[in-house]
């Protein structure tokens, strides 16, 4: 059992206008003990039709209210965010597995959307265009898309929430949000805080259980104009063209395969420091790892070294354990999927270079590889756990090469201190986001998204709330 200082936080129950619905259906389990948290509802297509019309009712009312009125109430979700920081991170741990440490800051980085978007509530502007003809203006005026759907992953349960509604309910959007089954409490912790900040019913409502029923009802619908979803390529796809009869707007942040360039005049320290954060936090199940670290020959061995060091003293354990640097995978299908990367690279002529650890099953063993090559299934897949690959080259144009060799285009880093490089090289990235001297890309006021196979749109920023906004042309005649 979670011991929380406010355990009304903890909710065995879906969320539909208002009213808590509790069934036990689902089993939600402790990835680091396998342990039953609870037991949810899987909810029906009957079910998720209801949460929409509900959606649909409150939005009237939700859209009415000032700007003001709703950054206020934003600012209060805010607030109760960061009271209830310690609540909400042990909540995250219990469901999701990562160390206490990552997700006290996922909190606080959650939080930080909320806050980003009740100040761009306030400046919601439209503009005013002069007509060609006399006696007539045109104003552009913004306006909410309706209701959207929200689809969130499980690595990142509270803030891959907060950075998708938190802009929808400023723009005064009403929101249907189906969480991971694997990790839903964190989902309904929210919802019980945005309720005491004032979010009225049918305004926010949570949908648990399997996707399969919830995702299609909620692609189907007609009253439904926007979905936002975070997870794989394939899945992405998938729901594109569920919603394309209905032609919904769509946010998607899918795939990634990140490279991480180190040039040979990279500061060292800096690049083997950015290569941790980038690679092992949260056990390497983010989208925007480098999944592929490419080492200049020059520096290549140093690197390796260095970084083989720091990751053999990482510790591996249950998040909640002191000093824990790597928590358990979410389950044991990806532990298996990351042991098959390793073994698969290594019959292919990679080299471990940090000891190896005898580990449960739920948890994968950080590892160092060199001598990875394209022909390897970590060089095409995203890995999703702390396995560092190292690509070495020759020539900038042969990291280029190798870094824009992937369908997908998320996240990439490169380190350097040449500055004509930096610019040449970083313009020349395939990706949506870029990092240059650092291993860390996401903060709310700077935009996230992919380009190719990751995705489509921008979340965070002020580009974020753009996503949940229509624009109207307004003409006015005889003036």
């Amino acid at each position: 059992m979670i011991k929380l200082h406010d355990p009304d936080l903890f909710r065995n129950a879906a969320l539909i206008d208002g009213q808590w619905l509790a069934r036990s259906e689902l089993d939600v389990t402790n990835p680091a003990t396998g342990d039953v948290l609870g037991q949810l509802p899987d909810c029906t297509a009957e079910e998720t039709t209801a949460a929409i019309a509900a959606a649909e009712r409150a939005m009237a009312g939700w859209r009415a209210r000032t700007h003001v009125q709703r950054a206020d109430i934003l600012m209060r979700w805010y607030q109760l965010m960061l009271e209830n920081t310690e609540d909400l991170a042990q909540i995250l741990t219990a469901e999701q597995g990562k160390p206490l440490s990552e997700s006290r800051t996922e909190v606080a980085y959650g939080a930080s959307f909320v806050r980003w978007f009740a100040e761009e509530a306030r400046r919601i502007n439209g503009k005013i265009i002069p007509s060609p003809v006399a006696g007539k203006k045109i104003f552009a005026m913004k306006e909410p898309v309706g209701v959207c759907a929200i689809i969130t992953p499980w690595n990142f349960p509270i803030a891959m929430i907060t950075r998708k509604v938190a802009p929808g309910l400023a723009a005064g959007c009403t929101m249907v949000v189906k969480p991971s089954d694997f990790t839903p409490y964190s989902a309904l912790a929210l919802a019980v805080l945005a309720a005491r900040a004032g979010i009225p019913a049918g305004v926010l409502n949570i949908l648990t259980g399997r996707p399969e029923v919830i995702g299609a009802t909620l692609t189907a619908s007609s009253v439904v104009r926007k979905l936002s979803f975070t997870g794989s390529t394939r899945v992405g796809a998938l729901l594109a063209e569920q919603c394309a009869p209905t032609l919904k707007r769509m946010s998607l942040e899918l795939g990634g395969n990140a490279p991480f360039v180190v040039f040979d005049d990279a500061d060292l320290d800096a690049a083997v420091e950015g290569a941790m954060v980038s690679k092992f936090r949260n056990g390497g199940q983010t989208c925007v790892c480098a999944n592929r670290i490419m080492v200049q020959s020059g520096i290549h061995d140093a690197f390796v070294a260095a970084l083989a060091a720091k990751v053999d003293a990482l510790k591996v354990g249950p998040g909640t354990q002191a000093d824990v640097s790597v928590g358990p995978m979410i389950n044991t299908a990806a532990t298996d999927k990351i042991n098959a990367h390793v073994a698969d690279a290594l019959a292919k002529g990679a080299t471990r270079v940090t000891q190896p650890r005898s580990l449960p099953a739920q948890y994968a063993d950080p590892v160092v590889l060199t001598g990875a090559h394209p022909a390897m299934r970590l060089a095409g897949e995203e890995t999703f756990g702390p396995v560092a690959p190292i690509f070495r080259f020759e020539t900038e144009a042969e990291a280029l090469a190798l870094a824009n060799g992937t369908p997908f285009g998320l996240a990439a880093y490169f380190y350097t201190r040449d500055m004509a490089r930096a610019f040449r090289f970083g313009e020349a990235l395939e990706f949506g986001m870029v990092g240059l001297n650092t291993g860390a890309l996401s903060h709310e006021v700077s935009p996230f998204g992919g380009v190719k196979s990751s995705g489509l749109g921008r979340e965070g920023a002020q580009e974020g709330i753009e996503e949940y906004l229509e624009t109207k042309a307004f003409h006015f005649g005889g003036l």
